[in-house]
């Protein structure tokens, strides 16, 4: 049997430059944030971005249709990386640092009903998604909702395409773990 890793491609759009004022409780946040989800438990990997220190990124950065570059500085809040199961993915986004700076996202994102936040998908273990096949699933969620190729928390699948749950338990356990690492 085949083992496979999570993979997630989170994408918004700033109400202001990212330089900006506005910005700054997100740009503050995000080093802390992004190290916090890197000892997460569950966590394999994530794309850098390219110009950037840090970790190197998965192929050129592109951004899906529905990006209009309200904020007129040419970027978007987004990231790619793999997860071990929906657990830990769950447990990461939602609680610590990163569920701290989630509540403060309607300050700093374009509010977008139709456009989904996130996109998750199963990838073989050994195989590393780049930008391009993120933005591909992306709009696959967007345009046609979810399915075992393209899905989010609340629609979820198993790696075999089969409609799965989270389990509530395993998510509170792993945020636990979490907050010890903290």
């Amino acid at each position: 049997m085949r083992k496979h890793r999570l993979a997630v491609y989170t994408f918004n759009q700033f109400v202001a430059p990212y330089q900006s004022e506005r910005i700054k409780g997100f740009r503050d946040a995000e080093p802390g944030t992004f190290a916090a989800l890197e000892k997460a438990e569950g966590f394999i990997s994530r794309s850098g971005y390219d110009g950037e220190p840090g970790p190197e990124s998965w192929g050129e950065q592109v951004f899906p249709a529905c990006w209009t570059n309200s904020n007129g500085d040419g970027w978007a809040p987004s990231t790619l990386s793999l997860w071990s199961t929906l657990e830990a993915l769950m447990a990461a986004t939602y609680h610590g640092l990163h569920g701290r700076a989630l509540r403060h996202g309607p300050a700093w994102h374009v509010p977008a009903d139709h456009i989904p936040e996130h996109v998750l998908w199963w990838v073989e273990d050994g195989r590393r998604p780049d930008w391009s096949e993120a933005v591909g699933r992306f709009e696959e969620l967007m345009f046609h909702g979810p399915t075992p190729r393209a899905f989010t928390f609340k629609a979820a699948y198993d790696p075999g395409g089969r409609p799965v749950k989270p389990s509530a338990v395993e998510i509170k356990s792993l945020a636990e773990q979490n907050a010890r690492k903290a």
